[in-house]
């Protein structure tokens, strides 16, 4: 990987990470494209990588809420009902992501025998999980009665479930998380900070669970990391407010079948 691709896929997470668009689902896809004899599954814990850009994007946005979380955590007697409702929330989230996650991630390493990286049916594949996303979103309910007071312990199942199954590339993390938490009635302000804050746990978790034993650092993934970061901050007050009012399952409709199209166009 050269610098330029390097700061591609940095950019790319930087931006992508904060709409309904899987921003790993974009790292595999120009993997898959523009580099030769990477499988799946090491572009996987390089976009995994790349969340550590945004990772710190995130804590520097939201450092007054984690702040207080972590706080509530320290003084769980002392906090009141609704953080420490939102503490069990985070805990039962990071638990049932991080579950989900593993055994998705074991399940893709089982198909890489069968499939590689430049073959039609990875792109057919993502382009499938791309139209599921997009299927979720459309689903979605457009105005919400509870708050972040009201997420209980079956919410953070389900979101935790969302949040785990979006391991696989194409399948968002913010899109089925956000989705999930609008479909069980929660209004579109609260569902994107929840889902902002519960993945800060389980990508740094991640890295230092699947990738600091495989993962060496280099200039060039220093630069992503880097990139990742500043884009992240960047656009996230943008986005943020775009995000709740543009409905984007349409867009990862077009996108998806796009991907699917490719793969038939190109012959590979």
């Amino acid at each position: 990987m050269d610098f330029v691709q390097a700061a591609i896929l940095g950019v790319a997470q930087g931006v992508a990470e904060w709409i309904p668009i899987s921003s790993e689902g974009i790292t595999v896809l120009l993997g898959a494209v523009f580099f030769r004899g990477v499988t799946i599954t090491e572009l996987v814990h390089f976009s995994l990588f790349l969340h550590l850009g945004t990772f710190l994007a995130a804590l520097v946005y939201f450092y007054k809420d984690v702040w207080e979380l972590l706080r509530g955590t320290l003084f769980y007697r002392r906090a009141d009902k609704a953080t420490k409702k939102l503490i069990n929330f985070y805990i039962t989230t990071t638990v049932v992501s991080g579950v989900v996650g593993m055994l998705v991630l074991r399940a893709m390493r089982g198909l890489e025998d069968w499939i590689s990286p430049t073959t039609r049916g990875v792109l057919v594949v993502l382009g499938g999980m791309l139209l599921i996303t997009g299927v979720v979103q459309l689903r979605r309910r457009t105005n919400g009665e509870r708050t972040a007071a009201d997420v209980g312990l079956t919410d953070g199942i389900v979101a935790g479930i969302a949040q785990g199954i979006s391991v696989i590339p194409g399948i968002s993390r913010s899109g089925m998380t956000v989705a999930t938490l609008l479909l069980r009635g929660v209004d579109d302000k609260p569902s994107l900070k929840l889902s902002f804050i519960m993945s800060l746990p389980v990508v740094l978790a991640g890295n230092v669970v699947l990738n600091t034993s495989e993962f060496v650092l280099t200039i060039q993934s220093l630069v992503s990391l880097v990139l990742a970061f500043i884009f992240g901050l960047l656009v996230i007050r943008y986005l943020l407010k775009a995000a709740e009012r543009l409905r984007f399952g349409w867009f990862m409709l077009l996108f998806g079948g796009l991907v699917i199209a490719s793969a038939f166009l190109t012959g590979q």
